[in-house]
Parts: C-alpha cells; sequence; structure tokens
C-alpha cells in the first residue's frame, strides 16, 4: 500500500516540507511533545499526564468525503484553507508522520500537522503509532482546532483530511484509519471497525488448538473489553489482544492491524475486577488520559465520573497489557462476533453466511457517547459497525459475504447488553466464557423456532437456560416479528445489496 518513491499527490505538493520550513518542528520527541503540551496538563497520582478539551467526540454530523458527498466550491475551499494555514510562516506547527500498520500488503505512512499550541492532540496521536521508517507519506491530515468554523473534509483519492474547529484526539487518529479501511477495500480486502484476538485452547478432545477471533463492535459496546480479556486462561492456553479498534480482512483470509504501539479505550466505569488488564494499562505513568476527572490538587483519578464526558478516554501503550500480542496481525480468521446490545437477542446465536451478511448490514447498537452524545442510548443501526466507511455501503455487504463464505469464517453475533428491559444482564464474566467455549468448540447449538436462529443448548460454565430472550420479554413472539420487519425495511435501503442478504432477515 505505500507509495514510497512515487510523486506526491498535487493537493498535498503545497504543504510545507517539515525538513526545510522553519516554522515546523519534525517528528519532535514525546518527551518535547509533553513539555510543549505542559500549559494544558494537569499530573495525575500515577504521574501520567491528563488534557482536557474542548471537543469531547466526533463530529460525525460535520463530516463529509468526496466520495458520497460531493464536494461543493465551499467545501473545497476548507481544504484549500487547511493546507494554507499549515504553510502560514507566522504560526508554529508540528508535524509527525507515523507507520500505520506492519503488514507487508497493509503499511501506510501518516504525516499529521497541528498547531504546536494543541501539542497534546500530537502527542496522544503520537502513542499509538509507530515511528515511521523514512518513507514518504501516502497520507496527510491537517488540524486546526481554533479554526472558526467545525468542519472535516475528507479527499480519499488524495489521501488528505482536514480537521477545522475540533480539538478532539479521536477526530486525528480516525482521519487515518478511515483512509486505510478505504485503501484495503481498493485492493479488495475489507476494512473492519473490529478487534482482533488470538485464542489458544483445548478442545473437546484435549488437543490444543488456535483460533483467529475478530469482534465487530461499535465505540464502547465492549469490543475493547473483549478484545483485550485474558479469558482466565492458565498454560498452556491462552488469549492475545492484536488489536482493538480497526484492522483490515484481507482475500487471503490474514487480518491486518492497524495501531502498533497504543489503544485508545474508553475509561467511564473503568473496573479492577472486571476489566484488570486496561485498567493497569490506564494507571501506569505511560498513559495519557483524555477528559477523565482527575482533582487539580493531588491528581486523584475518578473513572466513574463523567464531570467532562461519558467518553472519557485514555491511551494506554500496549506493552502495559499482558494479553497483548508483540504482532498486530492475525494469520487467518476463523470467528467474527457481531457485538450488539439488542435486548431481543440471545447472549450467543450462531449465524449462516447470509444471515452474518445481515447482520453486518444492521450493524444494531445502542448509541453512545463516541458518537453522537446527544442521542446516546437510543438503538441506532451502522453497516458494519463501522462509521467510517467511505463509498456504497451495500458494496460492502456484499464483500464481506464474499469473503466469510470463501474464507469459511464462522460467524456470531453476541449480546453484551441485557435481555429484556435488563431483565437479565450479560457481564463480562458471562460473555468471556461464552466466547472461550466458542472457541473450544464445547458448545452445543439447536435451532430455535421462536428465537429464529442458531442458539446454544449447552455452555459448559454457564446455566445458559437462564438467558432465553423469550423468558425476559413481555409479547416476546409479536416484538421479534416487528423488529424483523424493521429490519427487512432498513435492508430496502441499500439498492446494491444482493437478494441472498435481504432474504436471510433473522
Amino acid at each position: 500500500m505505500s507509495e514510497t518513491g512515487t510523486e506526491p499527490r498535487p493537493l498535498v505538493r503545497t504543504l510545507p516540507d517539515p525538513e526545510a520550513a522553519s516554522h515546523v518542528q519534525y517528528n519532535p520527541s514525546l518527551e518535547e511533545l509533553r513539555d510543549l503540551a505542559a500549559h494544558e496538563e494537569t499530573t495525575t497520582e500515577f504521574g501520567s499526564p491528563s488534557y482536557v478539551s474542548e471537543f469531547r467526540s466526533r463530529s460525525a454530523d460535520r463530516t463529509k468525503n468526496a466520495v458520497d458527498h460531493g464536494f461543493n466550491t465551499r467545501d473545497h475551499d476548507l481544504v484549500d484553507e487547511a493546507i494554507a494555514a499549515a504553510g502560514d510562516d507566522d504560526r508554529e506547527m508540528l508535524c509527525l508522520d507515523r507507520l500505520l500498520g506492519r503488514h507487508s500488503d497493509a503499511t501506510l505512512c501518516c504525516r499529521l500537522f497541528v498547531p504546536a499550541e494543541h501539542a497534546r492532540i500530537a502527542l496522544a496521536w503520537a502513542n499509538l503509532f509507530e515511528p515511521t521508517d523514512g518513507r514518504k507519506p501516502d497520507l496527510y491530515t491537517v488540524q486546526l482546532p481554533d479554526h472558526d468554523e467545525t468542519e472535516i473534509r475528507v479527499r480519499p483519492d488524495e489521501g488528505f483530511t482536514a480537521v477545522l474547529g475540533s480539538d478532539y484526539t479521536g477526530e486525528a487518529k480516525k482521519s487515518f484509519l478511515r483512509l486505510f479501511m478505504y485503501r484495503l477495500k481498493e485492493q479488495g480486502g475489507l476494512g473492519l471497525h473490529a478487534g482482533s484476538k488470538r485464542v489458544r485452547v483445548r478442545d473437546g478432545d484435549g488437543k490444543l488448538h488456535t483460533v483467529g477471533q475478530v469482534f465487530m463492535g461499535l465505540s464502547a459496546t465492549g469490543k475493547s473489553t473483549l478484545t483485550s480479556h485474558g479469558c482466565w486462561l492458565e498454560e498452556p492456553e491462552d488469549a492475545t489482544m492484536l488489536q482493538d479498534d480497526v484492522c483490515g480482512l484481507l482475500p487471503d483470509g490474514a487480518v491486518a492491524g492497524s495501531e502498533g504501539e497504543g489503544l485508545f479505550i474508553k475509561t467511564i466505569g473503568l473496573d479492577a475486577d472486571e476489566q484488570p488488564e486496561l485498567y493497569e494499562a490506564a494507571t501506569h505513568e505511560s498513559a495519557i488520559l483524555e477528559n477523565v476527572a482527575v482533582d487539580d490538587d493531588d491528581g486523584t483519578v475518578d473513572f466513574d465520573d463523567d464531570r467532562h464526558t461519558a467518553n472519557s478516554r485514555a491511551i494506554v501503550q500496549r506493552e502495559q497489557l499482558a494479553s497483548a500480542g508483540k504482532d498486530i496481525d492475525l494469520e487467518r480468521i476463523d470467528q467474527v462476533f457481531f457485538i450488539t446490545r439488542n435486548p431481543l437477542m440471545p447472549p450467543i446465536a450462531k449465524l449462516t453466511d447470509e444471515q452474518a451478511a445481515v447482520a453486518f448490514m444492521l450493524g444494531e447498537s445502542i448509541e453512545t457517547s463516541a458518537g453522537d452524545p446527544s442521542r446516546a442510548g437510543e438503538s441506532i443501526r451502522v453497516v458494519g459497525t463501522n462509521p467510517f466507511i467511505v463509498g456504497p455501503e451495500g458494496e460492502e455487504g456484499n464483500l464481506f459475504y464474499d469473503l466469510v463464505s470463501s474464507l469459511e469464517v464462522d460467524c456470531y453475533v453476541i449480546n453484551t447488553g441485557s435481555l429484556g428491559e435488563k431483565s437479565k444482564d450479560v457481564g463480562v464474566e458471562e460473555s468471556v466464557t461464552i466466547l472461550t467455549e466458542t472457541a473450544r468448540g464445547r458448545i452445543e447449538w439447536t435451532d430455535d423456532d421462536r428465537v429464529g436462529l442458531t442458539i446454544p443448548e449447552i455452555v459448559p460454565g454457564l446455566s445458559i437456560d437462564d438467558y432465553y430472550p423469550p423468558d425476559h420479554v413481555a409479547e416476546y413472539d409479536e416484538a421479534v416479528a416487528d423488529l424483523r420487519a424493521e429490519r427487512r425495511e432498513y435492508l430496502e435501503e441499500f439498492d446494491d445489496l444482493r437478494e441472498e442478504i435481504r432474504n436471510a432477515v433473522y
């Protein structure tokens, strides 16, 4: 994917050369970036830096890309303004290059420009990706928090993003990951808003085998928690986290990782008992906290306090997670789990390839503060549980179907929320037990006519009968019938989606 040795794209030729421009600091060290951001830092009790931003979530409603939206004159002007501002000799800028991905078919060099007074954005972003190896950049982002309008404009084919009027670190991170996924699709693969994990377990016969798992879900649905969880396994069994946010499914079944240094985790309610690895990483001195409640006097951290936002975050280092592997790429995908919080869904259901494509298209979840804070708690549908798709969404569903069917991937939908109106919660312990036994192949399945899916009859270590959806939902059959009708109507919106997928609505 790298364009090493090629001419820069015309759009970015006018960006300053960071090695020659007098107003640009090029690739400052992490220590230098923290010093530059000192005016905004509150030091935590752990010795780590904490910052509070003005914007605390992505501005999805202010984001347009030239492929899907068609740019007008004003859109092009906004891009030009960002490029001109990066080259303004009167403003000190920072420029950092980092590598996104390690796979030979999925590595991009990313270049970020940000004003020096907003060095905390550069510090946080730089802690997620690995230092460059000197290649020319493939993707460019200019982030100008002080712009008088809040607008994000993306030129996918030219690898450029302008982030204007937002100081949220997540905009910088996703600007590159969005285009990483777009480039993968151009190569016949598929970018996934997903975590990846390698699990080594004993099967029903006691033999060790390795399973590659991928978890697809919107922010704050449990994706990071399940991906990073060690599953309470003991040697020789183990679970290794590879990626927790975005990766790429390649045509040969490999899953390419994207972030090689850190994770951008949600911290509200972070619990040392249920999420021990994430908690330890977030309370290590190497972490960077954003919009977390931190006492100004003594640096005490309170992960339960949402005074700034429910979308509080931490950049944590992979090396602080015992379950994180040294590598970020998964050799082979075996199982895909769609994470939902639909109260009509069982804790887990096994899907046919067509149903899996339906689950991909539905992307059912609950809106969180990471997406649209004003709609937090509402039921939503996002194709691929991926708000960063560039191009026709129906085509993504078709491509997903082609890949999982040709690769013979087992697909499941899991509910990490509750059954009914919080009648029965599905906690981390239950979800991890289900995922581990799925990897072991020890779940006994049955086709259930009322639920309309293949669901567990026996799950070792779990009283699965206690989680039967009809027992927790009043007028369940009517509710499911209405849900299926809604799903069919929703899928009709995608003209390019194949008929066999539409007909597999569950």
